[in-house]
């Protein structure tokens, strides 16, 4: 492996660049490095440890196709069980001697002449390979509410996504901010601990039942000893959450028996009728992330919790004042208002051809074709890149279809013997046009609500607008008409 100029550098260890590695490798690829600004690998499963912190897709099916795991403990597994998993399948593969931890990427610049990428880190060091991945995925920027007197407050305060262990909750008063997939976890475990939680809601989520439990140890055993059965399980849940997509892509009626499970959910755990209206959504289910939970609402009904719904005016020394003039005070603030999804790709120091910056081929919104390469900059591969984000199944899936279009376009250009291929602009706004008529028609712009799925003009730059097969079918194999083939 020559450390200097290796032929592909990929930016991030989480599951998109250990995918990425993996499969480099067992394709015949073996010059390659991996960039983490961590000390560990895993990505958000390293960086997120708030307390009840875990996957919201069944563990089965949030898994790679290649490595199945027949000893998840949980139908949900918790974060130190799929960070457990991430570390197992490095060292199994051997990729982790490719991984160069505590290694920030500062700027990625093309050189035309050499036909190399220029990539410098934090600590001035300089790699030339021919091509980039960038796997750093988009929840790993803490997003913070933008409020008045926020830098004021001189309690103790975090975001989930950096959750200070060190601070003793006990007897304390706080507020948490957000009530999204994060917040919905560690609120009842917050709740436990706190003498009074007040929890701000801007907009109440839709929330269905978690069907997770404890997978027995006979089970265990079946899917490890008997041939294809994990595989058949895994197939199970993928098309039972592929089902979903239909009220979320096809029309939002059909998401009627979606809404009904999470409307008995809420009467069921919620019997007084003046919180259970504050908790009700007034938007289509699928609008926003529907989030699992069965311990949020019971939580809710604690004599220590109040959910406090008018908006928040501004943020004292010691407290938190609503629209309405009421004074919470708080010892800790917690914020669990998210990521942003759409700036952390928009954020990147990257320069294609000629100069051109990546903010300025993004003038106009941010877009890939297939998710994965955009015009101007040659042999830069995005994952997870724009609009392969999903509400209904699991992002793995999706990270390893582009994976595999990432190993079509690296074979296609030792095929040609040609240095660099990128994206025709045409295929691009085909592609992109065709997906923003499907999205424009979907859940996410006809539901009546605000998501962070939609950036500042209201386009949705995140999700995917059908089935995963779909992109699966249309994206694994790269089409050569569709590349500028750079020789």
């Amino acid at each position: 492996m020559r450390e200097r100029n290796p032929s592909i550098v990929i930016v991030g260890a989480g599951f998109a660049g250990l995918g990425m590695a993996i499969q480099l490798k067992r394709h015949g690829f073996h010059d390659f490095v991996v960039l983490e600004k961590s000390r560990a690998l895993g990505g958000t499963w390293h960086d997120n440890t708030y307390p009840g912190c875990a996957c919201d897709v069944p563990s089965h099916m949030y898994s790679f196709s290649f490595e199945l795991n027949p000893g998840w403990s949980r139908m949900f597994a918790p974060q130190p069980e799929i960070r457990a998993y991430l570390e197992r399948t490095a060292d199994k593969y051997d990729v982790r001697r490719h991984i160069r931890f505590g290694v920030a990427v500062e700027a990625m610049e093309y050189d035309e002449a050499a036909r190399r990428w220029n990539v410098t880190t934090a600590d001035g060091a300089v790699l030339r390979p021919r091509a980039v991945v960038s796997a750093i995925g988009a929840l790993h920027i803490p997003k913070y509410p933008d409020l008045p007197g926020i830098d004021k407050f001189q309690g103790t305060a975090f975001h989930s996504a950096e959750w200070d262990h060190s601070h003793d909750l006990r007897g304390e008063r706080v507020a948490v901010i957000g009530t999204g997939a994060s917040a919905i976890q560690f609120v009842p475990r917050v709740a436990e601990k706190a003498a009074r939680l007040v929890v701000f809601q801007r907009t109440p989520p839709w929330i269905q039942p978690k069907p997770d439990f404890t997978i027995p140890a006979p089970v265990r055993a079946l899917f490890k000893t008997v041939p294809g059965a994990a595989r058949a399980f895994r197939y199970a849940i993928y098309w039972a959450l592929e089902a979903r997509a239909l009220g979320f892509t096809v029309h939002p009626r059909l998401s009627g028996p979606q809404e009904r499970l999470a409307r008995r959910h809420l009467r069921r755990q919620i019997p007084d009728p003046e919180l259970r209206a504050k908790l009700t959504p007034d938007y289509t289910i699928g609008c926003k992330r529907v989030l699992l939970a069965n311990d949020y609402y019971p939580a809710l009904m604690r004599p220590n919790v109040e959910l406090e719904t008018a908006g928040i005016a501004e943020v004292r020394e010691h407290s938190i004042v609503t629209a309405d003039g009421r004074e919470h005070e708080v010892d800790t603030i917690i914020y669990g208002t998210g990521f942003k999804v759409t700036d952390a790709l928009a954020e990147q120091r990257v320069v294609g051809r000629g100069g051109l910056k990546i903010q300025e081929a993004w003038a106009n919104g941010i877009e890939a074709y297939r998710g994965t390469t955009i015009p101007g900059f040659p042999n830069f591969f995005f994952l997870l890149g724009p609009n392969t984000g999903l509400g209904h199944n699991s992002v793995v899936f999706m990270i390893e279809v582009q994976i595999q279009h990432v190993l079509s376009c690296l074979r296609l250009l030792q095929r040609l013997g040609a240095d660099a291929l990128e994206p025709r602009p045409g295929a691009l706004r085909r592609y992109n046009d065709r997906m923003q008529r499907r999205l424009r028609r979907a859940v996410w712009s006809e539901g009546g609500c605000q998501s962070w799925y939609l950036d500042e003009n209201g386009v949705n730059r995140t999700l995917w607008p059908g089935h995963t097969f779909e992109f699966w079918a249309q994206t694994r194999r790269a089409k050569p008409e569709d590349y500028l083939i750079i020789r």
